[in-house]
């Protein structure tokens, strides 16, 4: 038993990982309007740093921009392995407050405004990401889309229903391992999970040849 399971192991460590579907039109999709979420992202977040009225929303501006700019990272670096040409960022929308609430007064009613487009901007982006994870063709475009998802659903739920719920769970982590396992190997991947498979296998061979020697001790008194 315990040879074919470290047949099984060996068997598993060579045989060749299953090779990348290419990018299709939604991948690329995905990669190129991400980019642009993300850019559009940090430069609200940045953008209320310098003009929100409220701790909160500075702090959950600092949010959008630490953890954008860590993901888009990540992605940016999986666009040069596709050959996908990124854009540059969109056009901005036109402002919803007044231009005097830029003033020195800093009235909150920057605050409402900004944080109903961040609430109408997260719930666009989840669209986006559902549809990659729903729809991709590449298993790293579709992988960068899962691990971007906890990261913008917490993002939502800071701003949710145009309230400002502040900085909720260590979202810099998150975007740090979307920015990693966008830009990790699929054969690193299949060779940390066949080094735990061998790992496992030769702990429960040790495990069967110690009963059996017990056995075998216990039998000959």
């Amino acid at each position: 038993m315990t040879t074919a399971l470290l047949l099984t192991v060996t068997g598993a460590l060579c045989a060749p990982p299953a090779t990348a579907s290419p990018a299709g039109d939604q991948d690329t999709a995905f990669v190129r309007k991400g980019h642009q979420v993300g850019l559009a992202e940090i430069a609200a977040g940045r953008d209320a740093a310098r003009n929100a009225a409220t701790p909160c929303v500075k702090a959950v501006g600092a949010a959008l921009v630490r953890d954008h700019t860590r993901l888009d990272a990540g992605l940016s670096a999986l666009a040069r392995e596709l050959g996908v040409t990124l854009p540059g960022p969109a056009a901005p929308a036109p402002a919803r407050e007044p231009e005097d609430v830029r003033g020195p007064a800093r009235t909150t009613a920057y605050d409402t405004a900004w944080l109903a487009d961040r609430a109408e901007a997260q719930t666009e982006a989840l669209a986006l990401i559902d549809a990659q994870i729903a729809r991709g063709d590449n298993a790293r475009a579709v992988a960068a889309a899962r691990v971007a998802r906890p990261v913008v659903t917490m993002h939502l739920d800071m701003v949710r229903g145009g309230t400002c719920h502040g900085v909720r769970g260590a979202t810099t982590s998150a975007a740090g391992s979307g920015a990693d396992l966008a830009a990790a190997s699929g054969n690193d991947r299949f060779v940390l999970g066949a080094a735990a498979l061998a790992a496992g296998a030769v702990l429960a061979g040790a495990g069967l040849w110690l009963l059996s020697s017990r056995r075998r001790h216990d039998g000959g008194r």
